[in-house]
């Protein structure tokens, strides 16, 4: 396939490493987690709690918090303005629960200061999602029927659906520090539990940079596979 019959495509090669990585970054995150959710935090505080006190400390009293299933499914809506967290975390006392719904907090508290990553990412999400959805669809045609322009209509598609993900990787970056710097500054967990609810969010962070660099190298796969049709 891709000029190589519906053989093995060489091109792939390049994203083994990067594959890899991802794994090895969504097995860590989950390992992660779940050895923090068993652990209590000492102030007692349940994720809600926590995420209450952060936005009304900020201001924010008029973003709701609300309960959504799945599992580390938690983010914050900047469209409606609502705060989404999972029931491990929503209800859970656990120092992971405490640090996710601190992260997504600062993505809040990010929204509200304009922070300018955030703002150009929320600009770009509409075109980064088609781009993300259509642009296979293009990808394959054009290589299937040897259709230049198709191929790089499809290849300009995926390239915005990376700018997104490189993008995301500051505001990601960005929320975890101001959570661990509101949950010290207000005391919601102990200065010796802060490292634990930060090995989570090292670990969440690990993933958007896992994705990030498999988003870069299919890009590079897909210029060189328009190369090798010239």
């Amino acid at each position: 396939m891709y000029g190589y019959g519906w053989g093995f495509d060489p091109t792939f090669i390049i994203l083994i490493p990067a594959m890899i990585f991802a794994a090895y970054a969504q097995s860590k995150i989950n390992s992660t987690f779940n050895t923090y959710l068993k652990v209590r935090n000492s102030n007692g505080y349940t994720g809600y709690q926590v995420a209450r006190t952060i936005l009304d400390n900020h201001g924010l009293q008029n973003i709701p918090i609300e309960l959504i299933n799945g599992n580390l499914t938690d983010h914050y809506d900047p469209r409606n303005r609502i705060l989404r967290l999972s029931n491990a975390v929503y209800n859970g006392d656990s120092l992971a629960s405490v640090g996710v719904a601190a992260h997504e907090c600062g993505h809040a508290v990010q929204h509200q200061e304009g922070y300018a990553p955030l703002a150009i990412r929320n600009t770009i999400a509409p075109v980064a999602t088609i781009g993300s959805q259509l642009s296979w669809v293009l990808v394959i045609a054009g290589l299937f029927f040897g259709w230049m322009q198709l191929l790089d209509l499809g290849i300009l598609f995926f390239t915005a659906a990376v700018v997104f993900q490189l993008i995301t990787l500051p505001v990601e970056y960005n929320a975890s520090s101001r959570a661990i710097a509101m949950l010290t500054e207000y005391n919601l967990v102990p200065i010796g539990e802060v490292g634990p609810a930060k090995k989570v969010l090292s670990a969440a962070a690990l993933t958007y940079l896992a994705a990030t660099i498999v988003a870069v190298m299919q890009l590079l796969r897909l210029l060189l596979l328009r190369g090798r049709r010239r």
